[in-house]
């Protein structure tokens, strides 16, 4: 077990989003909510939230091992290809995922641990272990394991989950649909070959980019809506910006639901909740509202 098998079951991509989801979000609630943010407390939701990250990839990796054998998307992984045992995948998701929580019950407080259980509760078990095979709407409720990840970070600036923290979290969760069904679209071949039933594979490509666009035409006017509830002119600003790229990308997907074009969609789509949030933190760093 080397450690290129290592990063590769604990998706680092995945833990390099939700890690940012999570700092800038402690960082916002810190200056629009309070205390002072506290650099040891910063310390600790990355440590945790990395632990956490990496855990539940891991256990993701092996309760996908079968299905993974059978996408060519999948197929070279460290199980499938033998380059690691299921066993000690199994064993590095437990206690990689024990750790973080342990190690957030130490470090931060009972709030911010319980959303950081939360996530990895959904991701392993409500997404991975009861959804992904047998519900179309697998992905839309998964995505609620990204949202953990956010209100982790703002509960461990405050203390607590207020409206304005639980709303911010949502924007993770209606971002989610319009991402991952585009990368659904582009290797529709792979989840129909697994039977997991993702919404191209059921209702086909066409209808797939009307439901990306639909939901990406929810998520732009949430997203604005925000600044009722106390976010300021940057980030209004930038939720606009990124938003209506977002909407008129996934607009022409609708004219044009190939898998080619669903990858430039995706592509575009992944950028945007990094986006997003990082306005968050610098509209809290320079507040102002009329």
């Amino acid at each position: 077990m080397g450690l290129k098998e290592v990063l590769e079951i604990s998706k680092p991509r995945i833990i390099v989003l939700l890690v940012i989801t999570a700092v800038t979000s402690m960082y916002a609630a810190s200056k629009l909510i309070g205390p002072e943010l506290s650099y040891s407390s910063l310390f600790h939701i990355i440590i945790a939230g990395v632990l956490s990250s990496a855990g539940s990839s891991a256990l993701n990796h092996y309760y996908d091992r079968d299905v993974d054998r059978l996408m060519k998307r999948t197929s070279t992984r460290p199980i499938p290809s033998g380059r690691m045992s299921a066993r000690n995948v199994l064993l590095y998701g437990l206690v990689v995922s024990s750790a973080s929580v342990i190690y957030a019950v130490i470090t931060l407080n009972l709030v911010s641990t319980f959303f950081i259980a939360l996530g990895i509760f959904f991701y392993v078990i409500v997404y991975t272990a009861w959804l992904k095979r047998s519900n179309s709407s697998n992905i839309v409720i998964g995505g609620f394991a990204g949202s953990a990840a956010s209100m982790a970070g703002w509960s461990a600036a405050t203390g607590s989950m207020d409206l304005l923290g639980a709303l911010v979290g949502v924007l993770v969760f209606l971002w989610t649909p319009s991402h991952f069904w585009c990368l659904a679209m582009k290797i529709r071949n792979d989840y129909e070959e697994a039977k997991i039933p993702m919404l191209p594979v059921l209702v086909g490509m066409q209808k797939t980019s009307n439901y990306i666009l639909i939901n990406t035409a929810i998520l732009l006017p949430y997203s604005l809506a925000l600044y009722a509830f106390g976010l300021g002119l940057v980030y209004l600003a930038i939720a606009a910006v990124s938003g209506g790229l977002l909407l008129a990308y996934h607009y022409k997907l609708t004219k044009n639901p190939t898998p080619e074009f669903a990858w430039k969609a995706y592509k575009v789509t992944a950028p945007y909740l990094t986006v997003i949030f990082v306005g968050i933190a610098l509209d809290a760093a320079f507040h102002f509202r009329i």
